[in-house]
């Protein structure tokens, strides 16, 4: 008899099954979601940051290579900068999702990168592949690593920087007395307007006017200081000295790099042209460097251009006009800029003149692009020229005008405007980075000014020394919906100097004119530190809140927000100048307040105020500045907040020691 084998199995199975249904079960549910697995990670692939990145990137290949194909070039994008270049000209771009967008160009390639829940992704012309780690991916030859910095610095990324040592963040050993811990100043004696820095052979170099004679003879020379970070500077002596070729002494200019050799010095020549007077007569010379800048020669054809005649002939500005192939130079003629065109550097030809009568004698003039609000298509000439502001109720400054150049001629579309609201920013110089892409270049640029004001720049108790250069800012041309205007933010590089910060509690400010210690902030002995704070707006409109600069028990300065007005302010009528302490009376205009609009209709205001002994510069949320030389009274160095005119809350701030640079 046969035997069925199925007969025997098929009971058994029966049986199993019946004896083992919850392990059946589990192994059905395991093998589903095996299966399921790499379905559903597919489709957080397709709908994560990863996917959203992804879809985002690729869609800004895509265009770039439109761009390249229709128009010649690739282009720019930013999309929280308002800068849609790269749609125009290559077609929508996948934003869905994304917090922020920004793709730089370089002629030859692009670099790209989103910012998705966080996390920053990047691509480049020559990586397809996609990174969170912005050193892995592959950059284009032509776009730096600082360019590749800057664009992960407008996505929001900081940068970590090294902690400064303790050293640094202390106190001296011996008293500094009013000099600055991480402002540069000079070793002894006298300085004044700052020249153009630029960037060569890994190194930021600057001159200022520098007088070794400083009081008991006159005359400028240039002093040569160097940085890598436009922070921490180190002094490398006199650069051009002063009579030495018969012309007088060396006054303000500018130096470029001479990259073509256009005069006939070399290709990489430093060439500075600068202001020389003479028995009361100012021309313009020029010097040479073929050592990167540390030492200079006189041109033997001095001076390169002969005063017609003029009184006030002086401090040119020195700009590359690439568009028409040529050298600019303006020149401050009294109450005009004049504009000066030359191939060599050498023979200048006249073009045209900018006028304005009522600031005075203008002096040390700026000219340069930028685009407003980061866009290409709004690139936007601006013209600038340090000012007497006194027909307008304020100090010298720098004024500036935004308007057109057609090669020839400058056109402003409107009145003046002024860069910094304080008491002590002069002489300033703008300049940007050549390591940027060229939109990027034109997006933001750097600044600085001679921490000082002719009123009483003579007649300050500093001792050995004379003069500062204010911390370096960077600018920014925006428009929010108006005109367009110069912002400024403290550049990063200061956070290299930053220690711990102290967090202050939020919460009601204490109303002026109660106990000594009430608002007590823990300021460091160094006399060195930042303070951030953010104020609410109240209820009523109304309320100052203040930061209290104290000394010996003494309120030296006061800067504080008037809700009210919509104002910051900065006011110094009790320090050491003020109260003619010295036994000279400074100039009336010392002890006035300065002020600046704040941001309309703000629920909150934001104040950071940079302190170093003897000055303190304010940067106001909106982007406006003051900067003013105070000096504090003997004894322990203090700051307290407090309200006056109403209830002021604070939501929060920090006080920050900061490094020195000595």
């Amino acid at each position: 008899m046969t035997r069925n084998p199925l007969g025997t199995v098929l009971p058994a199975l029966h049986n199993f099954a019946r004896r083992n249904r919850v392990l059946l079960w589990t192994v059905a549910a395991i093998v589903v979601l095996v299966l399921a697995v790499p379905l559903v990670l597919a489709g957080n692939m397709r709908s994560g940051p990863v996917g959203i990145a992804g879809r985002a990137l690729e869609s800004v290949a895509a265009a770039q290579s439109v761009a390249k194909d229709q128009s010649g070039g690739y282009a720019s994008l930013w999309l929280k900068g308002d800068d849609s270049t790269l749609v125009e000209r290559g077609g929508s771009i996948k934003t869905e999702g994304t917090e922020d967008l920004r793709s730089i160009e370089c002629g030859t390639g692009w670099l790209a990168a989103t910012r998705v829940e966080g996390t920053v992704f990047l691509r480049s012309s020559v990586d397809a592949s996609m990174e969170k780690d912005a050193a892995a991916v592959e950059l284009p030859d032509c776009i730096s690593a600082e360019a590749r910095d800057a664009l992960l610095t407008d996505l929001g990324v900081e940068k970590a920087w090294s902690a400064p040592d303790a050293a640094s963040l202390a106190g001296p050993a011996e008293d500094p007395g009013f000099r600055p811990a991480y402002h540069l100043t000079p070793d002894q004696r006298w300085m004044n307007d700052p020249q153009r820095p630029f960037f060569l052979d890994g190194l930021w170099h600057y001159y200022y006017l520098y007088n070794v004679d400083y009081p008991e003879g006159n005359g400028t020379e240039w002093y040569h200081a160097t940085s890598t970070d436009l922070v921490h500077w180190n002094n490398e002596g006199v650069a051009i000295e002063k009579f030495r070729n018969g012309l007088g002494d060396i006054e303000t200019g500018s130096a470029v790099v001479d990259t073509e050799g256009s005069a006939g010095f070399g290709k990489g020549a430093v060439i500075a042209v600068l202001t020389q007077q003479h028995e009361g007569v100012q021309r313009q010379s020029l010097f040479y460097s073929t050592d990167n800048g540390y030492s200079f020669q006189n041109y033997d054809r001095n001076p390169v251009t002969e005063n017609p005649g003029a009184g006030h002939w002086r401090d040119p500005r020195i700009v590359r006009d690439d568009a028409n192939n040529q050298w600019l130079m303006l020149l401050a003629e009294g109450h005009k800029i004049g504009f000066y065109t030359s191939k060599d550097l050498k023979q200048w030809t006249y073009l045209s003149a900018f006028e304005r009568d009522e600031l005075g004698i203008l002096e040390c003039p700026d000219f340069f692009q930028m685009d407003v609000d980061g866009d290409p298509a709004k690139r936007t000439w601006v013209l600038a020229a340090s000012a007497n502001g006194a027909e307008e109720g304020r100090t010298t400054g720098l004024a500036y005008w935004t308007g057109t150049f057609d090669g020839k001629g400058f056109t402003a579309d409107g009145g003046h405007q002024w860069l910094d609201g304080g008491s002590d920013f002069y002489a300033a110089v703008t300049w940007d980075d050549p390591r940027l892409t060229d939109g990027q270049r034109k997006a933001t640029r750097h600044a600085i000014g001679w921490m000082n004001n002719w009123a009483y720049a003579r007649n300050l108790p500093t001792g050995t020394w004379f003069g500062a250069a204010s911390v370096v800012r960077d600018l920014r041309l925006t428009s929010d919906g108006g005109r367009p205007a110069l912002v400024s933010t403290p550049t990063p590089a200061l956070q290299s100097l930053e220690g711990p910060p102290v967090e202050l509690p939020a919460g009601p400010v204490p109303a002026a004119g109660g106990r000594s210690d009430d608002g007590a902030l823990a300021v460091p002995d160094s006399g060195a530190y930042k303070v951030d704070l953010e104020f609410e707006r109240p209820e009523s409109g109304a309320g100052e809140g203040r930061l209290l600069l104290q000394s010996g028990g003494r309120t030296y300065a006061t800067v504080g927000y008037d809700f009210r007005t919509g104002k910051a302010f900065v006011v110094r009528d009790g320090d050491a100048v003020a109260d003619a302490g010295r036994g000279k009376e400074v100039d009336p205009l010392y002890r006035d307040a300065r002020a600046v609009e704040g941001p309309k209709g703000a629920g909150t205001v934001r104040l950071t105020a940079y302190v170093d002994r003897s000055s303190v510069e304010v940067f106001v949320d909106g982007g406006q500045s003051l900067t003013s030389l105070v000096f504090p009274h003997g004894g322990k160095k203090e700051a307290r907040l407090v309200a006056d005119g109403g209830e002021v809350k604070l939501r929060g701030g920090t006080v920050t020691p900061l490094a020195g640079i000595r």
